[in-house]
């Protein structure tokens, strides 16, 4: 995939994944994009582990991946920034 592909991929997963996390509301543009496709990377790399096919392109299976990998990343954030408030 090429880089404008990689962007847009991001945004949409970082969107959707901010959503189903429930940080939408604290996260912009740029954010949403690091998010989804640091979580294409680490969606990528958990579904391979398990013997799947990770990202291979721009489709929907793809986007499933990255924003399962950006729920993750999220959900591991809000534990260490939960955490570390608390103290």
């Amino acid at each position: 995939m090429n880089i404008i592909a990689w962007i847009i991929l991001g945004a949409l997963a970082g969107w959707f994944a901010s959503m189903i996390a429930g940080t939408n509301a604290r996260m912009g543009l740029l954010a949403n994009i690091a998010v989804g496709v640091l979580g294409a990377f680490l969606g990528g790399f958990l579904v391979q582990a398990m013997g799947g096919t990770g990202i291979d392109g721009f489709n929907l299976w793809s986007l499933l991946i990255a924003t399962l990998g950006a729920v993750v990343l999220l959900m591991i954030v809000k534990a260490f920034t939960r955490s570390s408030h608390s103290v």
